[in-house]
């Protein structure tokens, strides 16, 4: 398989763990954890996992002293302003909410590409940032799925909007460091500035938590977040991101109110209609489009 289409597969898979994750993290702060305390779980727990996992890679080439303000730089934006903003805004938000607002992702790597990094968009990608963004936004806006609790849509929303323009920085940022270094050596340095950056936040939540009192499927949800949520996906990210522009990568966000949906119907809280069939489609496409090879123009 080419690394083009692994990469491909890899977003696909993050996605669906990221579409699901919006319902699960919700349903573990509405009782049991805080978010800023459960963000501390989440970062010491990866970064528990990182550095352990990193003592079996052999002969991959340190980190460069001049590289650790780049990676400070990037743990800013892809792990504490990142997930501090997300979790604080899924609170106050729903997922549905939040996970459309996310769509606005490939917008801003658009623009944080084009200024920082000078890339060339070529147009058929702004038009499947465009179309994808319709579907997402026709999704959500006429789908009529279930809202749920919502205690301040409006700020949640707006914290959710800075998540999603951090991660769009941390994306453009983070292009030129993963193709210098071994994705696990890079990234338990990520978690590591990352976990200083949250734990002042955090602490205070964190010692809060009822552990005795916490049901075991709260248990067993915390553990995906930390593993899968948090683990698989950088690392799938990351991988993915080592073989695509940012770009690219950033688009695969439009397949997360797909996921939304389709889990709602699993559940049983929302029901099938042409709408969403409509809006999927069009979701589908700007994917298509965005990941699209441009032809080689022959000489």
């Amino acid at each position: 398989m080419k690394p083009r289409s692994m990469a491909i597969i890899a977003l696909f898979i993050a996605a669906l763990i990221y579409g699901v994750t919006f319902t699960i993290a919700k349903e573990v702060m509405n009782v049991h954890i805080k978010p800023f305390g459960f963000i501390l779980l989440r970062v010491s727990g990866a970064t528990l996992v990182f550095w352990l996992v990193g003592l079996l890679v052999k002969g991959a080439k340190p980190i460069e002293r001049s590289d650790y303000k780049k990676i400070a730089l990037a743990s800013f934006f892809g792990v504490g302003l990142n997930m501090l903003t997300f979790f604080k805004g899924l609170s106050f938000t729903t997922p549905i909410s939040a996970s459309v607002i996310m769509v606005t992702t490939p917008i801003l790597v658009l623009i944080f590409s084009s200024i920082i990094i000078r890339e060339k968009i070529p147009n058929f990608r702004i038009l499947g940032v465009i179309i994808g963004l319709v579907g997402a936004v026709l999704l959500i806006m006429y789908g009529h799925v279930s809202e749920g609790d919502a205690s301040n849509r409006t700020l949640g929303n707006i914290l959710v909007f800075i998540n999603a323009a951090s991660y769009a920085m941390y994306l453009v940022v983070v292009k030129e460091l993963i193709v210098k270094y071994n994705p696990i050596i890079f990234v338990k340095w990520l978690y590591l500035f990352g976990l200083f950056m949250v734990f002042p936040f955090g602490i205070s939540e964190f010692l809060e938590i009822s552990w005795q009192e916490m049901p075991t499927d709260i248990y067993l949800k915390t553990g995906f977040v930390i593993l899968f949520t948090t683990c698989i996906t950088y690392l799938f990210n990351l991988f993915a991101l080592s073989k695509l522009k940012p770009t690219t990568v950033s688009v695969f966000i439009y397949l997360q109110p797909v996921i939304a949906t389709i889990y709602a119907l699993i559940v049983g809280s929302d029901q099938l209609n042409i709408t969403k069939i409509a809006a999927t489609l069009l979701i589908f496409s700007g994917v298509f489009l965005v990941t699209r090879q441009p032809k080689k123009s022959a000489k």
